[in-house]
């Protein structure tokens, strides 16, 4: 996998990540939204730590200059 992903989209990918793990786990949000929220912190976590997203590639998007 080519990397797509720059610096700045991973960071903004960690934090929203650790907001949607905290409103998750603090409580605010429960339910299936809640369960929603969690996996989708998972998927930005993982798409984070690889520098890949694979919703950018069918579009030939990239915020990575390198």
């Amino acid at each position: 996998m080519k990397r797509n992903m720059s610096n700045t989209d991973r960071i903004v990918r960690v934090l929203i990540s650790a907001l949607f793990a905290y409103l998750y786990f603090s409580g605010i949000v429960t339910g299936t939204l809640g369960i929603v929220l969690l996996v989708l912190a998972g998927v930005f976590t993982l798409t984070a730590v690889i520098a890949f997203c694979p919703l950018y590639a069918p579009f030939k998007l990239s915020t990575y200059k390198g």
